[in-house]
Protein backbone atom coordinates (compact mmCIF):
# COMPACT_ATOMS: atom_id res chain seq x y z
CA UNK A 1 0.00 0.00 0.00
CA UNK A 2 1.19 3.55 -0.67
CA UNK A 3 0.66 4.69 2.89
CA UNK A 4 3.35 4.19 5.58
CA UNK A 5 2.87 1.51 8.21
CA UNK A 6 1.12 2.49 11.40
CA UNK A 7 3.51 3.70 14.09
CA UNK A 8 1.87 1.30 16.51
CA UNK A 9 3.21 -1.63 14.47
CA UNK A 10 6.72 -0.35 13.83
CA UNK A 11 8.19 -2.90 16.20
CA UNK A 12 6.52 -5.67 14.21
CA UNK A 13 8.33 -4.50 11.11
CA UNK A 14 11.61 -4.36 13.04
CA UNK A 15 11.28 -7.93 14.19
CA UNK A 16 10.23 -9.20 10.76
CA UNK A 17 13.26 -7.57 9.16
CA UNK A 18 15.61 -8.54 11.92
CA UNK A 19 14.65 -12.20 11.71
CA UNK A 20 15.21 -12.12 7.96
CA UNK A 21 18.59 -10.38 8.20
CA UNK A 22 21.66 -12.59 8.39
CA UNK A 23 24.14 -12.05 11.17
CA UNK A 24 21.63 -10.69 13.70
CA UNK A 25 21.69 -12.73 16.88
CA UNK A 26 18.33 -13.51 18.44
CA UNK A 27 19.45 -16.51 20.50
CA UNK A 28 16.82 -18.49 22.45
CA UNK A 29 14.31 -15.64 22.29
CA UNK A 30 13.76 -16.04 18.55
CA UNK A 31 10.72 -18.28 18.98
CA UNK A 32 9.12 -15.83 21.40
CA UNK A 33 9.70 -12.88 19.12
CA UNK A 34 8.39 -14.81 16.12
CA UNK A 35 5.27 -15.73 18.07
CA UNK A 36 4.68 -12.13 19.05
CA UNK A 37 5.25 -11.06 15.46
CA UNK A 38 2.56 -13.46 14.22
CA UNK A 39 0.10 -12.29 16.87
CA UNK A 40 0.73 -8.64 16.07
CA UNK A 41 0.28 -9.27 12.34
CA UNK A 42 -2.94 -11.12 13.04
CA UNK A 43 -4.20 -8.28 15.24
CA UNK A 44 -3.46 -5.77 12.49
CA UNK A 45 -5.37 -7.85 9.91
CA UNK A 46 -8.33 -8.21 12.23
CA UNK A 47 -8.27 -4.50 12.94
CA UNK A 48 -8.33 -3.64 9.24
CA UNK A 49 -11.14 -6.13 8.60
CA UNK A 50 -13.27 -4.83 11.49
CA UNK A 51 -12.74 -1.24 10.40
CA UNK A 52 -13.84 -2.02 6.82
CA UNK A 53 -16.93 -3.82 8.12
CA UNK A 54 -17.88 -0.85 10.25
CA UNK A 55 -17.40 1.54 7.36
CA UNK A 56 -19.54 -0.71 5.14
CA UNK A 57 -22.35 -0.76 7.68
CA UNK A 58 -22.21 3.01 8.00
CA UNK A 59 -22.62 3.37 4.23
CA UNK A 60 -25.55 0.94 4.20
CA UNK A 61 -27.28 2.82 7.00
CA UNK A 62 -26.70 6.17 5.32
CA UNK A 63 -28.21 4.85 2.05
CA UNK A 64 -31.21 3.47 3.95
CA UNK A 65 -31.79 6.76 5.70
CA UNK A 66 -31.65 8.69 2.41
CA UNK A 67 -34.27 6.34 0.94
CA UNK A 68 -36.43 6.71 4.03
CA UNK A 69 -36.29 10.51 3.93
CA UNK A 70 -37.35 10.49 0.28
CA UNK A 71 -40.30 8.22 0.99
CA UNK A 72 -41.46 10.27 3.95
CA UNK A 73 -41.21 13.42 1.87
CA UNK A 74 -43.52 11.89 -0.77
CA UNK A 75 -46.00 10.88 1.92
CA UNK A 76 -45.99 14.35 3.42
CA UNK A 77 -46.79 15.86 0.01
CA UNK A 78 -49.71 13.43 -0.48
CA UNK A 79 -51.11 14.21 2.95
CA UNK A 80 -50.80 17.94 2.34
CA UNK A 81 -52.73 17.61 -0.93
CA UNK A 82 -55.46 15.59 0.78
CA UNK A 83 -55.80 18.22 3.50
CA UNK A 84 -56.33 20.91 0.88
CA UNK A 85 -59.20 18.96 -0.76
CA UNK A 86 -60.85 17.57 2.37
CA UNK A 87 -62.24 20.89 3.69
CA UNK A 88 -64.26 21.99 0.57
CA UNK A 89 -65.66 18.49 0.11
CA UNK A 90 -66.80 18.42 3.70
CA UNK A 91 -68.52 21.81 3.33
CA UNK A 92 -70.34 20.69 0.14
CA UNK A 93 -71.61 17.50 1.74
CA UNK A 94 -72.77 19.38 4.83
CA UNK A 95 -74.60 21.98 2.68
CA UNK A 96 -76.49 19.34 0.70
CA UNK A 97 -78.07 17.95 3.87
CA UNK A 98 -78.87 21.22 5.62
CA UNK A 99 -80.56 23.27 2.87
CA UNK A 100 -83.89 22.28 1.25
CA UNK A 101 -83.75 22.32 -2.54
CA UNK A 102 -79.97 22.46 -2.57
CA UNK A 103 -77.94 20.16 -4.67
CA UNK A 104 -77.12 16.96 -2.94
CA UNK A 105 -78.42 13.50 -2.26
CA UNK A 106 -81.51 14.85 -0.33
CA UNK A 107 -82.78 17.05 -3.16
CA UNK A 108 -84.24 14.08 -5.02
CA UNK A 109 -87.00 13.95 -2.39
CA UNK A 110 -87.82 17.66 -2.67
CA UNK A 111 -90.17 19.58 -4.98
CA UNK A 112 -87.63 20.63 -7.52
CA UNK A 113 -87.19 19.42 -11.03
CA UNK A 114 -86.49 15.66 -10.88
CA UNK A 115 -83.98 15.78 -13.74
CA UNK A 116 -82.04 18.55 -12.07
CA UNK A 117 -82.14 16.64 -8.81
CA UNK A 118 -80.75 13.53 -10.45
CA UNK A 119 -77.92 15.51 -12.07
CA UNK A 120 -77.12 17.09 -8.72
CA UNK A 121 -77.12 13.71 -7.03
CA UNK A 122 -74.79 12.35 -9.68
CA UNK A 123 -72.44 15.27 -9.15
CA UNK A 124 -72.39 14.72 -5.42
CA UNK A 125 -71.91 10.99 -5.90
CA UNK A 126 -68.93 11.69 -8.14
CA UNK A 127 -67.54 14.05 -5.57
CA UNK A 128 -68.12 11.53 -2.84
CA UNK A 129 -66.34 8.84 -4.79
CA UNK A 130 -63.40 11.17 -5.36
CA UNK A 131 -63.37 12.02 -1.70
CA UNK A 132 -63.48 8.36 -0.72
CA UNK A 133 -60.64 7.55 -3.09
CA UNK A 134 -58.54 10.26 -1.50
CA UNK A 135 -59.41 9.04 1.98
CA UNK A 136 -58.52 5.46 1.00
CA UNK A 137 -55.25 6.68 -0.49
CA UNK A 138 -54.50 8.63 2.66
CA UNK A 139 -55.13 5.54 4.79
CA UNK A 140 -52.83 3.55 2.53
CA UNK A 141 -50.10 6.17 2.71
CA UNK A 142 -50.42 6.52 6.48
CA UNK A 143 -50.17 2.77 6.95
CA UNK A 144 -47.13 2.67 4.71
CA UNK A 145 -45.60 5.54 6.61
CA UNK A 146 -46.03 3.72 9.90
CA UNK A 147 -44.40 0.60 8.46
CA UNK A 148 -41.46 2.61 7.13
CA UNK A 149 -41.04 4.50 10.38
CA UNK A 150 -41.04 1.23 12.29
CA UNK A 151 -38.54 -0.29 9.86
CA UNK A 152 -36.35 2.79 10.12
CA UNK A 153 -36.38 2.72 13.88
CA UNK A 154 -35.48 -0.95 13.90
CA UNK A 155 -32.73 -0.39 11.33
CA UNK A 156 -31.26 2.53 13.23
CA UNK A 157 -31.34 0.66 16.53
CA UNK A 158 -29.74 -2.44 15.08
CA UNK A 159 -27.04 -0.47 13.31
CA UNK A 160 -26.34 1.60 16.40
CA UNK A 161 -25.82 -1.60 18.38
CA UNK A 162 -23.65 -3.13 15.65
CA UNK A 163 -21.55 0.02 15.31
CA UNK A 164 -21.03 0.14 19.05
CA UNK A 165 -20.01 -3.50 19.07
CA UNK A 166 -17.66 -3.02 16.13
CA UNK A 167 -16.11 0.07 17.70
CA UNK A 168 -15.50 -1.91 20.86
CA UNK A 169 -13.82 -4.61 18.77
CA UNK A 170 -11.68 -2.00 17.01
CA UNK A 171 -10.68 -0.38 20.31
CA UNK A 172 -9.86 -3.80 21.71
CA UNK A 173 -7.71 -4.65 18.72
CA UNK A 174 -5.90 -1.32 18.97
CA UNK A 175 -5.21 -1.97 22.63
CA UNK A 176 -3.97 -5.46 21.83
CA UNK A 177 -1.74 -4.10 19.06
CA UNK A 178 -0.28 -1.49 21.40
CA UNK A 179 0.39 -4.13 24.06
CA UNK A 180 2.11 -6.39 21.55
CA UNK A 181 4.20 -3.52 20.26
CA UNK A 182 5.31 -2.72 23.79
CA UNK A 183 6.23 -6.36 24.37
CA UNK A 184 8.17 -6.46 21.12
CA UNK A 185 10.07 -3.31 21.98
CA UNK A 186 10.90 -4.78 25.39
CA UNK A 187 12.11 -7.95 23.71
CA UNK A 188 14.25 -5.97 21.28
CA UNK A 189 15.76 -4.03 24.17
CA UNK A 190 16.66 -7.30 25.88
CA UNK A 191 18.31 -8.43 22.68
CA UNK A 192 20.50 -5.31 22.88
CA UNK A 193 19.47 -4.00 19.49
CA UNK A 194 21.17 -0.63 19.16
CA UNK A 195 19.52 2.51 17.82
CA UNK A 196 21.75 2.24 14.74
CA UNK A 197 20.61 -1.32 14.14
CA UNK A 198 16.96 -0.34 14.58
CA UNK A 199 17.33 2.42 12.02
CA UNK A 200 19.10 0.11 9.61
CA UNK A 201 16.41 -2.55 10.00
CA UNK A 202 13.63 -0.12 9.17
CA UNK A 203 15.41 1.28 6.10
CA UNK A 204 15.37 -1.00 3.06
CA UNK A 205 18.11 -0.03 0.61
CA UNK A 206 16.00 -1.47 -2.20
CA UNK A 207 13.65 1.49 -1.83
CA UNK A 208 16.31 3.79 -3.26
CA UNK A 209 15.79 2.43 -6.78
CA UNK A 210 12.06 2.99 -6.56
CA UNK A 211 12.59 6.48 -5.12
CA UNK A 212 14.54 7.47 -8.23
CA UNK A 213 11.42 6.97 -10.33
CA UNK A 214 9.71 9.96 -8.76
CA UNK A 215 10.25 13.61 -9.73
CA UNK A 216 12.55 15.79 -7.67
CA UNK A 217 10.81 16.83 -4.44
CA UNK A 218 7.85 14.49 -4.99
CA UNK A 219 9.15 11.28 -3.40
CA UNK A 220 6.43 9.56 -1.30
CA UNK A 221 7.21 9.19 2.40
CA UNK A 222 7.35 5.39 2.21
CA UNK A 223 10.50 5.60 0.06
CA UNK A 224 12.35 7.80 2.55
CA UNK A 225 14.07 6.74 5.77
CA UNK A 226 14.03 8.65 9.04
CA UNK A 227 17.30 9.98 10.46
CA UNK A 228 18.32 9.95 14.13
CA UNK A 229 17.68 13.69 13.98
CA UNK A 230 13.91 14.05 14.47
CA UNK A 231 11.92 15.35 11.52
CA UNK A 232 14.58 14.71 8.88
CA UNK A 233 14.55 12.02 6.17
CA UNK A 234 16.72 10.84 3.29
CA UNK A 235 16.55 8.39 0.42
CA UNK A 236 17.28 4.87 1.68
CA UNK A 237 20.85 4.51 0.37
CA UNK A 238 21.80 8.00 1.57
CA UNK A 239 20.22 7.35 4.97
CA UNK A 240 22.08 4.06 5.45
CA UNK A 241 25.35 5.82 4.68
CA UNK A 242 24.48 8.64 7.04
CA UNK A 243 23.67 6.27 9.92
CA UNK A 244 27.25 5.01 9.87
CA UNK A 245 28.68 8.49 9.37
CA UNK A 246 26.65 9.79 12.29
CA UNK A 247 27.77 6.90 14.51
CA UNK A 248 31.43 7.63 13.71
CA UNK A 249 30.90 11.34 14.34
CA UNK A 250 29.26 10.58 17.69
CA UNK A 251 32.19 8.40 18.73
CA UNK A 252 34.52 11.32 17.96
CA UNK A 253 32.54 14.26 19.35
CA UNK A 254 30.20 12.58 21.84
CA UNK A 255 26.96 13.73 20.17
CA UNK A 256 24.89 13.21 17.04
CA UNK A 257 25.55 15.37 14.02
CA UNK A 258 23.56 18.60 13.84
CA UNK A 259 21.19 18.64 10.84
CA UNK A 260 19.24 21.67 9.67
CA UNK A 261 17.87 20.26 6.42
CA UNK A 262 17.69 16.93 4.60
CA UNK A 263 15.05 15.81 2.06
CA UNK A 264 13.24 18.88 0.83
CA UNK A 265 9.85 18.55 -0.87
CA UNK A 266 9.05 20.59 -3.96
CA UNK A 267 6.89 23.00 -1.99
CA UNK A 268 9.73 23.47 0.52
CA UNK A 269 12.13 24.12 -2.35
CA UNK A 270 9.84 26.85 -3.65
CA UNK A 271 9.70 28.36 -0.17
CA UNK A 272 13.51 28.40 0.14
CA UNK A 273 13.94 29.77 -3.37
CA UNK A 274 11.47 32.58 -2.63
CA UNK A 275 13.58 33.59 0.37
CA UNK A 276 16.96 33.22 -1.36
CA UNK A 277 16.52 33.75 -5.13
CA UNK A 278 19.79 33.32 -6.98
CA UNK A 279 21.36 31.39 -4.08
CA UNK A 280 19.05 28.40 -3.58
CA UNK A 281 18.73 25.84 -6.38
CA UNK A 282 15.85 26.29 -8.81
CA UNK A 283 12.88 24.27 -7.45
CA UNK A 284 12.87 20.81 -8.94
CA UNK A 285 16.66 20.66 -9.38
CA UNK A 286 17.94 20.57 -5.81
CA UNK A 287 19.72 17.46 -4.55
CA UNK A 288 17.69 17.93 -1.40
CA UNK A 289 14.68 17.03 -3.55
CA UNK A 290 16.36 13.73 -4.46
CA UNK A 291 16.79 12.87 -0.78
CA UNK A 292 20.59 12.76 -1.06
CA UNK A 293 21.72 16.08 0.44
CA UNK A 294 22.17 17.49 3.95
CA UNK A 295 22.71 20.89 5.47
CA UNK A 296 24.73 20.48 8.67
CA UNK A 297 25.43 22.61 11.71
CA UNK A 298 27.14 22.08 15.09
CA UNK A 299 30.46 23.46 13.80
CA UNK A 300 30.48 21.73 10.42
CA UNK A 301 29.01 24.85 8.84
CA UNK A 302 32.26 26.68 9.57
CA UNK A 303 34.97 25.90 7.06
CA UNK A 304 38.28 25.02 8.80
CA UNK A 305 36.62 24.07 12.09
CA UNK A 306 37.53 20.79 13.82
CA UNK A 307 34.15 19.34 12.84
CA UNK A 308 34.44 20.45 9.20
CA UNK A 309 37.97 19.06 8.93
CA UNK A 310 36.83 15.76 10.44
CA UNK A 311 34.06 15.55 7.83
CA UNK A 312 36.49 16.17 5.00
CA UNK A 313 38.74 13.40 6.33
CA UNK A 314 36.03 10.82 7.05
CA UNK A 315 32.76 11.47 5.18
CA UNK A 316 33.89 9.82 1.92
CA UNK A 317 34.22 6.48 3.71
CA UNK A 318 30.43 6.47 4.03
CA UNK A 319 29.59 7.87 0.58
CA UNK A 320 29.25 11.52 1.60
CA UNK A 321 31.04 14.41 -0.10
CA UNK A 322 31.35 18.14 0.09
CA UNK A 323 30.76 19.04 -3.60
CA UNK A 324 33.36 21.15 -5.38
CA UNK A 325 30.91 23.95 -6.17
CA UNK A 326 30.13 24.38 -2.45
CA UNK A 327 33.70 25.59 -1.84
CA UNK A 328 33.23 28.70 -3.95
CA UNK A 329 30.03 29.20 -5.94
CA UNK A 330 28.24 29.65 -3.70
CA UNK A 331 30.34 28.98 -0.61
CA UNK A 332 28.35 26.50 1.49
CA UNK A 333 30.53 24.54 3.92
CA UNK A 334 27.35 23.19 5.55
CA UNK A 335 26.11 21.45 2.38
CA UNK A 336 27.00 17.77 1.89
CA UNK A 337 25.76 15.26 -0.67
CA UNK A 338 25.61 11.51 -0.98
CA UNK A 339 26.90 9.72 -4.06
CA UNK A 340 28.02 12.88 -5.81
CA UNK A 341 31.33 11.32 -6.90
CA UNK A 342 31.00 7.85 -8.39
CA UNK A 343 27.82 6.81 -6.61
CA UNK A 344 25.14 8.19 -8.93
Amino acid sequence: MPNPRSAALTAVFLVMTMLASPGVAVAADADTVESLRREASKARSELEKATKQMQGRKKELAASQVKLRGTLKDLALAEAELNRIRAPLARLANSSYQHSGAVGSMSIFGGGDPGEALRSTADVTLLARSQQALVDRADELQSRRKRLASTAQELQSRNAVEQTRLQQDVDGLKTKSAQLTKQLNTMLDKLSVSRLKRLQLTCDEGLATEARQFPNGLIPAKYLCALPQKGHRLRADAALGFYKLNAAYKRRFGRDMCVTDAYRSLSEQHSVYARRPGFAAVPGTSNHGKGQALDLCGGIQNSGSVQFNWMEANARKYGWYHPAWAYSNPFEPWHWEFGTEGYE
